[in-house]
């Protein structure tokens, strides 16, 4: 057991749910965000907040009432009476946290290849670079979670740092004309760009994964959740109206993979391209930190619960550091970074939290009662959530029917392992080993 000393603070915890947050979004989607929702990219963003934010009430009363690591997993175990659900939503759940890591891990890889001497070749950089930080971030964590989340502290206020010098800098050169008409692409498209770039709202449900190694968790747990969306929210607001006020239509188009750095270059000039490189590696270098740290803590779990294997509710003995789980997430995230591609990795995280968030909040509704929540706020959270999901796969079989496959073949591939694991150990699982309290 972690020594109280040893505790997460309000702050350090918030800035696992920032960072994994703002990784994904402001570095990895946000040129896809902008080049499909065209000039009403903000709105998109803000949609997209929230239903984050309906979703994170849903998990700051469901985390309270059952403290366990197995956060989203554990949450619609309890709610529903089928095992099979909470089997099939965890699979769906490792799958989506492997493919979050790879597109954190494959950002990374080609912010840090543009920032390499033109002489070293660019085609195994960005692979090279994207196994590197996810090693590196191995390491780390099986150190034990006050170095993950004090590292993790120190990368956010850095990378916002970064990010509100961009913000101010580019506000001065933005064009008007840059805006309107607000829906030059219609207005089905900023929804479409919601549901295609939700990803980069996953990560606020990692941070009840932590509430082990939280101090205070009954006012730390809700607050850290709804400060994270919150602050994600409106950075990614401004900074997508600042780069959208300094670049056209053909510049978001060509340079979506560096969008935000592109967009420095009107006011910082080639430094601000550094810069704003800079706060890539280490923005998207920090969401691997936090997705890895609750993602393993899951695996975890869902192994004490026999739905993985069992060794992977290995820990050491001292500290609860869930060695086997992180070095497996770690193997396969690097696996998924050198073999698909950005596009495919990102419709597919996406895809899979929107699954997870309609049932955590279908799993709120179906306990209001006893997590002492308001029925009405989950509902709105699953119907959002669930419309949304509906609007990507509509969105993907237009337009991306290779990660339609990757989909489709992922969710039958999580159906079917639970229907084996199910037909071997028979129809009930073991729920004894975890802990429920009442907030």
């Amino acid at each position: 057991m972690a020594q109280k000393s040893e505790k997460l603070s309000l702050v350090e915890v918030t800035a696992l749910g920032i960072g994994g947050m703002i990784g994904g979004g402001i570095f990895a989607v946000l040129g896809l965000a902008m080049a499909t929702a065209g000039h009403a990219v903000a709105l998109t963003l803000a949609g997209g907040g929230a239903i984050a934010l309906l979703t994170g009430l849903s998990y700051a009363r469901l985390g309270l009432t059952f403290r366990d690591d197995g956060g989203s997993f554990t949450y619609i175990e309890k709610a529903f009476a089928a095992p099979a659900i909470a089997g099939v939503a965890g699979w769906l759940l490792v799958a989506g946290y492997v493919g979050t890591l790879a597109l954190y891990a494959s950002a990374f890889g080609e912010y840090g290849a543009s920032l390499l001497p033109k002489t070293i070749d660019p085609a195994w950089a960005p692979g090279a670079l994207g196994a590197f930080v996810l090693g590196l971030f191995l390491a780390i964590n099986l150190v034990g979670a006050k170095i993950s989340g004090g590292v993790e502290l120190g990368v956010v206020a850095i990378k916002l740092a970064i990010l509100a010098l961009f913000a101010a800098v580019a506000m001065g050169g933005i064009k008007a004309d840059h805006f309107v008409p607000v829906f030059n692409l219609g207005i089905t498209a900023p929804i479409a760009a919601i549901a295609l770039i939700f990803v980069a709202y996953e990560g606020f449900e990692l941070i009840p994964n932590a509430v082990d190694e939280m101090a205070n968790p009954e006012r730390n747990l809700p607050r850290a959740i709804v400060i994270a969306i919150l602050v994600t929210t409106a950075i990614y607001v401004v900074v997508a109206i600042a780069a959208l006020g300094n670049l056209t239509p053909q510049e978001i188009q060509k340079d979506q993979e560096y969008v935000l750095a592109v967009a420095a270059r009107p006011t910082l000039g080639a430094a601000g391209f550094t810069l704003i490189g800079i706060a890539a590696l280490l923005s998207t270098a920090s969401a691997i930190n936090a997705t890895l740290f609750g993602a393993a803590r899951l695996a975890m779990v869902m192994a004490r619960e026999h739905a993985l294997p069992k060794i992977f509710s290995m820990r050491e003995r001292t500290r609860p550091v869930p060695f086997v789980s992180l070095i497996v997430l770690t193997v396969l995230a690097i696996a998924f970074t050198l073999a698909a591609p950005l596009q495919v990795i990102s419709t597919f995280a996406s895809a899979t939290f929107l699954v997870i968030f309609t049932a955590v909040n279908l799993a709120a509704f179906r306990l209001a009662r006893r997590i002492k929540m308001s029925p009405l706020l989950p509902l709105a959270g699953s119907v959002l959530a669930a419309a949304s999901f509906v609007v990507l796969m509509w969105h993907t079989w237009q337009d991306d029917k290779v990660s339609l496959a990757w989909l489709t073949g992922a969710y039958l591939t999580a159906i079917l392992v639970e229907a084996a694991l199910i037909w071997r150990r028979g129809p009930r699982r073991h729920t004894g080993s975890q802990c429920e309290t009442k907030a």
